[in-house]
This record gives structure tokens, sequence and C-alpha cells, in this order.
């Protein structure tokens, strides 16, 4: 009962802070809460709780329990509107010792909730769990739920620059400040453990895998210590990308090779520099030999030479995490195929405290690209989900695309080698690109943050269908009324498809501009690397249009299981989400809907043009049920996202139409403006380009 005096001196804090954070109490919601607003419950369900009325006890005194009762005690009060009184029921937190992955067990008996696992963390996440089932309005009396996560590796990567520029960040700088740390911690980075450490992620990637190297200087060690000390109660391990290239840069020595005796001994010491002041720091992420950063091919070394020469530096007290993002302007073959050329002949090479991590298609985070052939083809090698929650190539922060389908579309699929993509990552995990910034509302736009509970619940359980996380989402986030989920959920579900359909639809990818990857340039042909170019993944003319990745072409289908090429090799049979990427057709190629190639095409278009116009709608009826500043915030980007699909469509079908010549199907709309209006359009304030 130790714990009971404890919650008791929190009380009167939590109380003054929900003053501030009840929803409409003082002002106007504007996503700062994210999912964790604990809204008031209303009619039976508000009844129940309040019936229920648990005091909160606790069996010990760490600071992780005292978080999970914190945690409680403000979600309870928020929930009910008064603290606990503790009027007969109970809620025992009964976790002990700092081990352990976090799997919890919550029993209810009569009145009495117990909270109980292998470590204090199981608590934590149980207090959140136990949380987000009443905030769903559930009963009290029955819940019992036991959980363990799927996969022990839960991290968000941060492509944050120490100069507070975020690459590919949509919402504002980087939350880290780090020219006032060490001295100055922002509330900010507590809040973001707590909503991290709400939905299972376990690890932050805190700086850009494009890595500066003053990230391996003392300077900046008192900076990740303060984070990685705040963070250690939350569940949360400090990860940097290291640059490869830093015994060079910063070390004093004229040379990075992985096999120099003294690049090992100045990772030793820097490594051992680290654990000193971070006894729990992760290790280290590392881009190497990709988009002109440094690596172990600099010298004629392997990945596995670079990989495994930090992973002994670290031993077992942390992994090296290396990433399977290569490609070479001097390879000519398909870019596709490049990551599986160079990382499957060293399978079995890496030793057991390095991860490969493995982005979800073979190109770049597109709206849609069939799974990664590395996954199932290195059964020897640890492989790690890479994940992109911000939306590079899905319209950045204003455009509504809720990514649980497109990641549950790739854990499902089926390897043909050994089990789903899920089942090949279990062992390792899974990391997600991070949309956090200093905006307000964390993401850019309120639905983004959808994105970011979506990947940390299917870190937690990648069985989770994407219907119950955004139900979940919805609910703890705008509203419980079924009215407002009965509308929204569809919508939010249907919403990557329709991103899909108007930007590249059919298997089409990598349409977007230079650089900033802003809106559509199928028409760029002429930079100085050939897969930099739109041109390279559509190969259109006059008679067709796609990349024959088949024995005709590049034979990139030959990286799959035998069982799976077969399902893509013939283009008749194959899923017309997947045509363009697999096959070259001509125009008028019968499609399975009964229309030749090019009708079908724009049919894909103007049908995601009239998606984002029904969002737009049903958003639009949904007044009565979401604060007025959200409400407002939503509906304005969603105009936003209306006009840039129409421009997608546009300009895309407009730089076709310039290639085949072929009149529009009957019933469509022509373009509405000239293709060389669409050339002429240029973007350089466009946000997050690297």
């Amino acid at each position: 009962m130790g714990g009971r005096s404890l919650v008791n001196r929190c009380a009167a804090l939590i109380a003054s802070a929900l003053l501030f954070a009840l929803p409409g109490a003082v002002r106007a919601e504007d996503g700062y809460a994210l999912w964790l607003r604990y809204a008031p419950l209303e009619g039976e369900a508000l009844e129940r709780l309040r019936a229920f009325d648990p005091a909160i006890t606790a069996a010990g005194e760490g600071a992780t329990l005292a978080l999970a009762s914190q945690e409680l005690a403000r979600g309870l009060t928020s929930l009910t509107g008064g603290m606990p009184q503790g009027g007969g029921g109970e809620i025992a937190l009964n976790c002990r010792g700092e081990g352990g992955d976090g799997s919890f067990t919550i029993e209810t008996r009569g009145r009495s909730i117990r909270i109980s696992g292998p470590g204090e963390l199981s608590c934590l996440y149980g207090a959140y769990a136990l949380l987000r089932e009443l905030s769903l309005g559930v009963d009290p009396a029955a819940i019992n739920l036991s959980e363990a996560p799927g996969m022990p590796l839960r991290l968000l990567n941060h492509w944050d620059n120490p100069d507070g520029h975020v690459e590919r960040g949509y919402a504002g700088r980087s939350i880290f400040d780090w020219w006032r740390l060490p001295e100055h911690l922002d509330q900010r980075m507590i809040d973001y453990a707590r909503a991290n450490a709400s939905i299972g992620i376990n690890g932050s990637v805190v700086n850009n895998v494009n890595a500066s190297p003053l990230f391996l200087t003392p300077r900046y060690l008192p900076k990740l210590k303060r984070l990685a000390d705040a963070w250690r109660p939350y569940g949360i391990r400090l990860y940097i990308s290291a640059r490869f290239s830093a015994p060079r840069d910063v070390g004093g020595l004229e040379t990075a090779d992985p096999l120099d005796p003294r690049v090992q001994a100045w990772w030793k010491a820097k490594a051992d520099e680290i654990y000193a002041e971070i006894p729990d720091f992760g290790g280290f992420l590392v881009k190497a030999n990709s988009e002109g950063q440094p690596g172990p091919q600099d010298y004629g070394r392997t990945h596995a030479d670079g990989a495994n020469m930090l992973g002994r530096a670290i031993g077992e007290r942390g992994v090296v995490i290396w990433r399977a993002f290569v490609y070479s302007e001097l390879d000519a073959t398909d870019r596709a195929k490049q990551a599986y050329a160079e990382f499957v002949p060293l399978d079995g090479q890496f030793d057991d405290n390095v991860i490969v991590q493995v982005k979800n298609g073979p190109i770049d985070f597109q709206p849609r690209e069939p799974f990664h052939p590395l996954f199932g083809a290195m059964p020897n090698t640890k492989l790690m989900l890479e994940a992109q929650i911000t939306k590079e190539y899905l319209g950045f922060s204003t455009h509504l695309s809720f990514l649980a389908p497109m990641w549950e579309e790739v854990l499902r699929a089926d390897t043909g080698r050994g089990g789903t993509v899920a089942e090949i990552i279990a062992p390792a995990g899974m990391a997600g690109v991070a949309n956090t910034g200093s905006d307000r509302n964390w993401s850019g736009s309120h639905f983004d943050q959808a994105n970011w509970y979506a990947f940390g619940r299917l870190a937690w359980n990648p069985g989770l269908p994407s219907e119950q996380i955004a139900r979940e989402w919805g609910a703890q986030t705008f509203s419980r009324d079924e009215r407002f989920l009965a509308a929204v959920v569809p919508m939010m579900l249907g919403s990557r498809q329709a991103t899909v359909d108007y930007m590249n639809p059919l298997g089409l990818a990598h349409l977007f501009d230079t650089g900033h990857h802003y809106g559509p340039a199928p028409w760029v042909c002429d930079l100085a690397r050939p897969e930099w170019n739109p041109c390279y993944y559509h190969k259109a003319d006059a008679e067709g249009i796609g990349f024959d990745r088949t024995r005709s072409g590049s034979n990139a289908l030959e990286q799959y299981a035998l069982s799976i090429a077969a399902q893509w090799s013939d283009p008749r049979m194959i899923d017309p989400d997947y045509l363009l990427w697999f096959h070259h057709v001509p125009w008028d190629f019968p499609m399975p809907s009964g229309r030749p190639l090019w009708d079908e095409l724009v049919a894909r278009y103007d049908r995601g043009v009239a998606a984002v116009d029904e969002m737009a709608r049903t958003w639009a009826a949904q007044e009565r049920f979401v604060d007025a500043e959200r409400f407002r915030d939503v509906s304005e980007y969603l105009r936003i996202h209306r006009q840039e699909a129409q421009w997608w469509r546009d300009a895309s079908i407009a730089y076709w139409r310039s290639l085949n010549g072929l009149d529009m199907p009957a019933g469509a709309a022509e373009p509405e403006h000239t293709l060389e209006h669409y050339r002429s359009l240029t973007f350089p304030e466009a946000p997050g380009n690297g």
C-alpha cells in the first residue's frame, strides 16, 4: 500500500494540471493532448465508472510505478470529472522490478482491478491499456486483458538535424532543443515520452540518418544523457544515428576503414564513453553508402564488415541497426533490385547484435509498393521493418491519408519464404520515420496524429485490424459518439487508397517533383542520375506505360519466392494495383473492369478525386461532435487536399496524353490547364526538403 501516499501527494498537482487539460475547460482544443484527452464520459459509461470509484494502490515506490499511478489518477479524474474518492473499488498495481518486456495482465474481480506483470513497465503499459478501454466506454467490470509485445524493438526514427530543421518534416521545427540542453529540458520531451509509452513505443533515434558527427562529440553527451534520464521511467531507450566517417570527421584519424585497428579502438572508446553516462543506451542506427553517405564500401569493405565493427564496439549492451536503403547511379540494373543484390550475399555474416532495417517496399515509401523482396530472403539475419509515418510521398501533412491499411498490407503479406512479413520481423521489430514536430498539434494536421498512433499499436500487435485502430484513435481523439465513428472510421480506412488513385494508380511509382517530392512531375527525364527521374519509373511512351520487371525486362521478379513471382508474372492475372509496377503494357491493354488501360487509368484518377470530395462531405457533417478549432483546421486542410488531388489528376493526365495522343474517355473531364502550365509550377518554399 506504499504507493497510496504517493498518489495522494500527486493528486493536487494532477487536478491543477487537468484544469487546463480537460476539453473545453479553458480554451478550444488544439490537438496537443493527442489521443490522451480522457474526455469526460457520459451516460451509462460515466455512471458505471463512478460507481466503481476505485482507489489506486501500488506495491512499490519505483519511478515507473509512480508514473502509472499518476496516469491512472489523471485519467480517472478527467473521465469522471473528479478525483477518485476510494469508495470501495480498487486498481492495484502489482509489478516489481526493472526488467521485463512490458507484458501485462489486467484482471477484474468484482470491484477490484489488478494490473500485474514482470516489471514496473508492465504496470505503466497496463495503466494506459486500462485507460484506453475506459475511454472507449467499456464497462470496468468487463475488462480482462493479457498482452505481450509482438516484437522487441518499437522505435521512432527522427530525421531531425542539430539546427532544428527536420528532413521530410511537415510539422514545424524539431522537438529537440539541442541549443538549451542539458540545462533546460522542455516539458514537451516528457509529453512526447508519455505519448509514446501509451502506445508501446520503447525507443527513439533522435537524429537524422543523414547524420551529423556532432552527436558523437563530448559536447553532445550531456544533452543526450538528460533526455535518456527523462525518458527512462517511460521505458524509452535513446538511440542515435551514427555517421560512419566520424573517426575521420571528429576523431582525428585519417581513415574510417572498419578493419583498421585504430578505427575499431576509436568506436570502442566512444561506445564506452556513451554507456558510462547512459547505461541503457540503445545503440546506433547507420545509413551507409547510400545517397552519398560514407560507409565501409569506401574502403572496399562490405556492409557486414562495417556493421559488425560497430556491433563489437557496443557488445551486449545494445544493437546496431544497419539500413538496407541503398542504391547507386553506377548500377545499371533496376533500382528496385539493388538492396537485395547487396545484402542477400551477406546473409549469415552479420553478428547477433546487428539488425538490418528494411523499408516496406523496394523503392522508397511510395503510396503503394509490393513488399520488399529482402523479407524472407535472409533467414540467418535479423530484419526490421522501416515504415514512414511522415508522409513524404503521400501529400505531406495537408492530405488526409491514414496509413494503417498500408502497414497492415505489408505486415500480412506472405513472403513465400517462411511466413508473413510480420513473422519475419518478429525477432527484431519495427521502426517508423516520425512525423512529430514543434507544431502545437505535434504532426502538422490532426489526422496525421493517427499515423503515429497506428504505428505504435501495430508495432505492439501487428495483428490488429486497421478498423480497430481507427476506431480507438477516433474515439479517444475526437468523439466516442457512434454516429461520428460510423462516418469517420470508413473515411479513414479508404483514404490511403484514394491517395494511391489520384497520385500513383495501377502500380505507378515515384512520379513526384524533384527534391521536395511535392506534387506531380512525371515529365522530369533529364536529371543527372537516371533513378532520380520519374521517367525512369513509368517508362511511358506512345505505345504504352509501366516498368517491365519480368524476365523480358529487369527481372526483379526473380528476387521473390517462386509462388509470389507466379502471382505477379502475368499481366492478365496480376492484381491491377501492381500492374504497372511489374509490367509495361499498351495503352489499350484490357483491364479486369472491361475498360482499356487508358480508360481505367483516368477512372482511377477520377475515383481518387471523388473520394476526397466525399471526405470533405463526411467531415462537414461532424461539426456537432468536434470542437470548433479542430473542426475548422481539418476543414481547411481538406480544401487544400481537394485542390491538390485535382492537380495531381489533371497534371498527370495532361502528360500522359502528350505521349499517347488519346482522347479523354467518354464522360471524363479535360484537365483544367495545359501541360505547359503544370510544368511551369515551382515550389522553392516546400517544407521538409533535405
